[in-house]
């Protein structure tokens, strides 16, 4: 079982005519994904690869029964390719890109709350989700993800993701799936909505969360573990060395008031019984403990 996505799951990519949707769009038909359909206003009617081109997301909803989106489109475009999204049926939108206003993500989000409480949101700015073997949305190489759990991943870091997916698979642990929530400061998926959802997966055994410094999510995850979460949890967060006060690759990755540091992350998850390593490696390594002990 997987959460979010599974082997059923039709998606239309917005943005599949532009060179980075087309690229991932058909690498994850390959991988063996359902990518049933793409958009474009001024395409429709053609074709990418076999991949049906439609004017929106709506007719391609109709035409195909998609009901998952991602969108491939510049920041500008964004929050209008969200609500077309949404308004046109999907029930899951992967935002891949970066550099969307954070302005833009809240209004955005507020808006899909208010109007489309159905509809879930990952990203922006994230790599998306794979559920090994059976469905990958975004561009995670499927080919370092081992299929069969028992383990479930969400991560703020889109490159810790790909190294927690290596180090699992190197070690011959599977994943149930594996979710980029993305590093910007308005995400539409956080650690508590994958914590709960792996939580009421029955096959997902254990957990790596990874994160890294700035803002609070992990510390609210803190608390969520140690309140409402029954499997063991793994951590690992970036930016120990991190000077205070700096901007370390993306918005959501800055240390203000002293609040948002490694150090006070790893407290609150530690006082939450999580095993927290100090390099990915090292996580890697006690997540195989953990599942040897399952």
């Amino acid at each position: 079982m997987s959460i979010f996505v599974d082997e059923n799951t039709r998606v239309v990519y917005q943005g599949l005519t532009g060179s980075a949707g087309r690229y991932y769009g058909l690498l994850n038909r390959d991988y063996g994904t359902q990518v049933v359909a793409g958009t474009h206003p001024r395409k429709a009617g053609s074709d990418v690869d076999g991949i049906p081109i439609f004017a929106n997301v709506g007719d391609a909803v109709a035409a195909t029964g998609a009901d998952a989106s991602c969108i491939f489109v510049p920041a500008p475009g964004v929050p209008g390719a969200v609500l077309e999204a949404a308004e046109g049926g999907v029930r899951f939108i992967v935002v891949i890109t970066e550099g969307v206003p954070m302005h833009d993500e809240a209004r955005t989000f507020a808006h899909l709350q208010r109007h489309h409480p159905d509809v879930r949101l990952l990203g922006p700015n994230c790599p998306g989700v794979i559920s090994p073997g059976s469905c990958n949305i975004g561009i995670t190489a499927g080919h370092i993800a081992k299929p069969g759990g028992p383990v479930g991943i969400v991560s703020r870091s889109g490159t810790l993701t790909y190294q927690a997916l290596h180090e699992l698979k190197e070690k011959g642990i599977g994943c149930t799936t594996c979710v980029g929530i993305g590093g910007d400061p308005v995400p539409g998926t956080n650690f508590i909505d994958c914590l709960a959802a792996f939580e009421a997966d029955p096959e997902t055994e254990a957990v790596m969360l990874i994160g890294e410094i700035g803002g609070s999510a992990e510390e609210e995850a803190a608390e969520f573990i140690a309140e409402r979460l029954s499997k063991p949890v793994v951590a690992y967060i970036a930016g120990m060395t991190a000077p205070p006060g700096k901007k370390m690759g993306h918005a959501g990755a800055i240390v203000s008031g002293g609040k948002g540091t490694a150090a006070a992350k790893v407290e609150a998850l530690s006082a939450a019984g999580v095993r927290v390593g100090s390099n990915p490696t090292q996580a890697g390594e006690i997540m195989a403990e953990v599942v040897a002990s399952l």
